[in-house]
């Protein structure tokens, strides 16, 4: 069952292309890095965030987009 909290930031993120997916998730990885759990459920946001961002490098390989 998806996560009520965390589903409709990965739903927008759905939408980025690889730059700002990246930027976006290496950001709010750094932030996590310095301020520990300042956002919760942000270890399942970056864990949804990394999976978009694989698939999305595999697309890109493929050259599907």
């Amino acid at each position: 069952m998806p996560n009520p909290i965390t589903r409709p930031l990965l739903r927008w993120a759905e939408g980025l292309r690889f730059p700002r997916l990246a930027l976006f998730t290496a950001g709010l990885f750094v932030a996590d890095l310095l301020i520990p759990d300042f956002i919760p459920f942000v270890d399942e946001i970056l864990l949804g965030l990394g999976t978009l961002l694989l698939a999305n490098l595999k697309q890109r390989a493929n050259g599907d987009r």
